[in-house]
């Protein structure tokens, strides 16, 4: 069993306020590792504005600049280290961990929340499970008549000590802090045997939600933004003549928050190996991405078939990496987004954050929630799905009002 020297990640926070820190990773190499480190670096709220990244096939060297998403996000950079060295191939255990208390495989737990309802009640409470480094994988939400709200979520626990008393009061003590006099029970369980579920959706809303051209009423939605039209801007290109054993891949698009890990985690599902690689900014809101890339047999992407799958992949993950509508439910309105899911059944990080904010920022109140997985003839997808209550000054059947609320759940998701 291969223990990673702590060396193998380093973070240099930045000097002054505004700068960027560095993020350092050098350690034995792996197919889809740049993948999984950026996934951990979004889990924990942070943009990555610069990248370098290089291997010889064995040992890799990844330099990674950060900085938070938001300045309301406390970044528990300890924990991100020690994230950051479990993804490291000879780092098959947490160091920090007392080997005699460690489970033998990461355990799902259920929170079970009971409160008084308000407005941005779910926010507060995601963004304490974020805080905590605990990942949400499923969420059901309940009102009740009298204006109670039952939040179940199953989480994993990224430091792995759910199980201990001292990490189960902790979070219980974090949660009733937060929700104050609205708390009235707060309880965890461990979960045997969890699956994470699939979501029953119609037949028409599922067509206009993963339909692979924009809906009207999403156009209409997205219309309120210039940034739409920066999203559509997406140019890939392959190139073989430059290196007698590289393909290079180079990429420009509009920068939005996760572009890296769109663009890795599309990369580690074909199965491509980079060898070297570059990831900059051009200062007027868009990104270029220089890579230099191999199959895992070694071989350059010569294969014309193989080069259009993969950059009409990434055109589309570029162009659309999340979908949001709203739709009419009966009496009722629901919003969905959708985000695609990673081959190895990984969803995007921090989406159920993302979408919680927004709808708080627009004083909107959320009646029910569940996330589930849902299945296309392509790929598979994770579907948050969420119920809204009615206000008065803010009429969901309102076609402005409803324009108004995916374009401000689409921007916390882009980071625009």
């Amino acid at each position: 069993m291969g223990i990673a020297s702590d060396e193998f990640v380093e973070i240099q926070l930045g000097k002054n306020a505004g700068e960027p820190t560095v993020v350092t990773v050098n350690c034995p190499d792996k197919t889809g590792l740049g993948c999984d480190l950026c996934r951990i670096i979004l889990e924990f709220g942070l943009c990555i504005t610069r990248g370098d990244v290089s291997t010889d096939g064995q040992w890799c060297f990844v330099v990674l600049w950060v900085v938070p998403c938001s300045p309301k996000i406390n970044i528990q950079w300890t924990s991100m280290k020690n994230r950051l060295l479990s993804e490291c191939p000879t780092f098959s255990i947490p160091f920090y961990l007392d080997l005699g208390s460690l489970p033998k495989t990461t355990q799902t737990f259920l929170l079970k929340l009971f409160s008084v309802n308000r407005k941005g009640l779910l926010h507060d409470i995601t963004h304490v499970l974020c805080e905590l480094d605990l990942c949400i994988h499923r969420v059901k939400v309940s009102t009740t008549p009298d204006g109670k709200v039952m939040d179940l979520f199953f989480i994993t626990d990224g430091m792995e000590q759910l199980h201990t008393r001292k990490r189960q009061d902790e979070t219980r003590q974090k949660l009733i802090s937060v929700l104050g006099d609205s708390s009235i029970t707060c309880e965890i369980e461990l979960v045997e045997n969890f699956q994470q579920g699939f979501s029953s959706l119609p037949p028409t809303v599922a067509e206009e939600l993963f339909s692979p051209e924009l809906s009207n009423n999403q156009l209409t939605s997205q219309a309120l933004t210039s940034d739409l039209a920066k999203m559509k801007k997406v140019n890939v290109t392959i190139d073989n003549s430059l290196s007698p054993y590289h393909t290079l891949l180079q990429i420009h698009c509009a920068d939005q928050k996760g572009l890296l890990y769109d663009i890795l985690r599309t990369l580690k599902d074909y199965n491509i190996q980079i060898c070297y690689g570059r990831f900059m900014s051009d200062m007027n809101g868009y990104r270029e991405i220089d890579l230099f890339i191999q199959q895992t047999d070694g071989k350059k992407i010569l294969d014309s078939e193989k080069q259009d799958a993969l950059c009409s992949k990434l055109r589309l993950e570029m162009a659309q990496p999340l979908k949001v509508i709203i739709v009419s439910r009966g009496p009722d309105t629901e919003l969905l987004v959708a985000n695609s899911v990673e081959l190895c059944g990984k969803g995007r990080p921090r989406v159920f954050y993302d979408v919680t904010l927004a709808l708080k920022m627009l004083d909107i109140c959320i009646f029910s929630a569940e996330i589930g997985k849902h299945n296309t003839a392509e790929r598979q997808w994770e579907v948050y799905r969420f119920l809204l209550d009615e206000r008065r000054d803010f009429p969901l059947s309102s076609r402005r009002v409803r324009s108004q609320i995916v374009d401000g759940v689409r921007r916390a998701l882009m980071g625009w």
